[in-house]
């Protein structure tokens, strides 16, 4: 358990160090590499031979209806139920992130119109690993319908309790396909799998290393590193449940950062001492215990490290809830578990991940839309023309001058 103390003006260096504690995993990118250049150039046979080689291999590669409904009609009911609940809180809180075409009005008749519209396929990686995750297919799959993709796609291991949510998501795809070699035929197309044009989803290193080198290709929602939770629990504060959140994130793996920061040293010991006692199901990685000098040093270091969760419990630290501006995800008060999150509370369980809360944001319906601007120029196009042609000769670029010149007549071109 480490611990150590910070005041707001030695919030960031604490943060660096906090980070640090994150063990940094050995690079991939070669193996990647090859691995996404086989795929890409043999298709089939050359997704096939990886799966066999990294453990998967069971074919047919395409999942058939039946085979869903089957897994569907066997899944345990209290397990139905709770997805069912996941499916339509995700849905709700995806479909209020999207926006309408907006129009602009400018001069003389001039507008613009930004349109946003769905991707036409998008793909969810739901990771395998240790066991299966039926929630990621959730927030994948649900958001993705929410933002109008037409077709939605599943990559992930053939596990029932995954088919199963599949399934209730109404995927119009289900390969049991995983890895890098996954990610390569998402984005590049096998004789069997279509190319989409978003993949998203968590998964291991090489997931997240082929993910970042099919980027220029498709859209990604971003790089998932470790899991990481800070917590900053005040006067009020129930260390047992502290603690419990906490460890509830460590179950994450063994590189999950976990930080309990408090200006009351009693509550910080006895969330400490609980942290201590650990779980069965918990892996030893880092947890941390930081001393802040008050509420503000506090705020100061969750600000800098910019966590995967942030957790505000007491009645100080839930004042703090309006001046945070760098977390992935803000869980406010004693009763909002990180661990809803994870499942059924609505907000997604995709997150910015390595302080990349910083700039980046959890997976939303905007993940599987982009904007496209419609221009109308009509009328005002003498006046621009007017402002664009010198900003265009002083470029160099004659043709543009002479492009928007020819528009300056006395009826200008609608």
């Amino acid at each position: 358990m480490h611990r150590l103390r910070t005041d707001a003006a030695g919030a960031a260096a604490a943060a660096a160090r906090v980070r640090a504690m994150v063990p940094a995993g050995g690079s991939v990118a070669g193996a990647v590499a090859e691995i996404v250049a086989a795929v890409a150039e043999g298709g089939d046979a050359a997704l096939l031979d990886h799966e066999r080689r990294f453990g998967g291999g069971a074919e047919p590669l395409r999942v058939d209806a039946d085979e869903l409904a089957a897994a569907l009609d066997g899944l345990d009911a209290g397990v139905r139920t709770g997805l069912e609940v996941a499916v339509a809180n995700v849905g709700r809180v995806a479909t209020a992130g999207l926006a309408a075409d907006v129009d602009v009005a400018l001069a003389e008749g001039q507008h613009v119109r930004l349109r946003e519209l769905p991707v036409r396929r998008a793909a969810v990686y739901a990771p395998g690993g240790r066991t299966p995750y039926p929630s990621s297919v959730v927030m994948g799959a649900v958001t993705a319908r929410a933002a109008g993709v037409a077709e939605v796609v599943v990559a992930a291991p053939g596990h029932p309790l995954i088919l199963a949510a599949c399934a209730l998501c109404e995927a119009d795809e289900v390969y049991r396909m995983g890895g890098a070699q996954a990610i390569a035929a998402l984005a590049y197309g096998t004789e069997s799998v279509a190319p989409v044009d978003v993949i998203v989803g968590p998964g291991n290193l090489y997931v997240q290393e082929a993910k970042r080198q099919v980027s220029d290709r498709v859209g990604i929602d971003g790089f998932a590193g470790p899991s990481d939770l800070v917590a900053i629990a005040t006067a009020g504060a129930d260390p047992h449940l502290v603690a419990l959140d906490l460890l509830a994130q460590a179950e994450h793996g063994d590189d999950s950062l976990v930080v309990a920061v408090s200006d009351d040293e009693a509550l910080l010991d006895a969330i400490a001492g609980e942290l201590a006692a650990g779980r069965p199901t918990v892996a030893d990685g880092p947890k941390v215990a930081v001393a802040a000098a008050d509420a503000e040093a506090a705020l100061a270091f969750a600000e800098a490290l910019a966590p995967e969760h942030l957790e505000l419990v007491g009645e100080a630290a839930e004042a703090l809830a309006p001046r945070v501006t760098r977390a992935g995800c803000l869980f406010v008060g004693a009763a909002s578990a990180t661990a809803f999150g994870d499942y059924v509370a609505g907000s997604n369980h995709t997150l910015p991940t390595g302080g990349a809360a910083r700039f980046a944001s959890g997976l939303s319906a905007r993940h599987f839309r982009r904007r496209m601007s419609e221009v109308r120029i009509g009328p005002a196009a003498a006046a621009l023309a007017h402002a664009g042609v010198p900003i265009a000769e002083a470029e160099g670029f004659a043709v543009h001058a002479e492009s928007m010149r020819a528009r300056i007549r006395d009826n200008p071109p609608r």
